[in-house]
């Protein structure tokens, strides 16, 4: 268990190309299984122990504060009088009650790298997980944690390699198609969106940079950044298809991401 560990979660931009779903909210709002993808990317965190988050909010942010604020009232039961002040009981509690959720606002237009350098306050001097507030995984989170560790590098990526968009056909020099295979997994690895930094990734960030641009390309370039292949589940929600999809394997009981 990773215990302490703060993640920073990146939940703060337009969401342009699920428009469907984002035109009245954040696309970590959008729901999955009737609770927001937001939800469930730390549920699987939890799991691995890390219950501390800070939220980077922008665009339609409120939408985020509004649902940790009612947060208690929602997923317990509760007793209101209606003829006193401050007289509200809530009974029992929820799973999530070790969570500790910081709301900070980042902008709406703010680039990633922006945003993570505009929480340095509330992660001083630690090393901390970061993620995107759009896509599940089976990760092993505590494996990620543990490979940073003993890596002693400033920043880990955990690399995934996509299902690709379309069929691939191979076709021997007769032109015969030898084989098909319908939407097989890439050859190549791209950033699967969950991070491992250590304290000092904050001398590589300013207020307007973008986190997989200058910062990663200055890390490689200095033998600063590792990578954490995970071969497992792995799934943006970039489009209304990807959404649909996700919440056809939560209703199925067999989605990888459920602790």
């Amino acid at each position: 268990m990773i215990v302490d560990t703060p993640c920073v979660i990146l939940a703060g931009g337009l969401g342009t190309r699920i428009r469907e779903e984002t035109e009245f909210k954040p696309k970590p709002m959008v729901e999955i299984g009737g609770r927001p993808i937001l939800w469930h990317i730390m549920k699987h965190l939890s799991y691995f122990g890390v219950n501390r988050f800070i939220v980077c909010v922008g665009y339609k942010g409120d939408s985020i504060r509004d649902y940790f604020l009612n947060y208690r009232a929602r997923n317990n039961d509760f007793t209101v009088s209606l003829g006193a002040h401050d007289s509200l009981k809530f009974h029992d509690s929820h799973d999530e009650s070790s969570w500790s959720v910081t709301i900070a606002e980042t902008g709406a237009l703010t680039n990633t790298g922006g945003r993570v350098h505009a929480i340095q306050k509330y992660v001083p001097g630690e090393t901390f997980v970061c993620t995107y507030g759009d896509g599940l995984t089976d990760l092993n989170i505590e494996k990620l944690y543990a490979y940073h560790k003993d890596s002693s590098k400033i920043a880990t990526v955990t690399a995934v390699r996509p299902l690709t968009r379309f069929g691939v056909l191979d076709v021997d020099e007769s032109q015969l198609v030898r084989t098909f295979r319908e939407k097989p997994l890439s050859d190549g690895w791209i950033n699967g969106g969950y991070f491992v930094f250590q304290p000092n990734i904050f001398d590589y960030l300013d207020s307007s940079v973008v986190l997989e641009q200058e910062p990663l390309q200055e890390l490689a370039r200095v033998h600063q950044l590792t990578a954490y292949k995970h071969e497992g589940f792995w799934q943006p929600m970039d489009t209304f298809r990807e959404s649909k999809a996700l919440n056809d394997l939560w209703n199925s009981g067999k989605a990888p991401w459920k602790a």
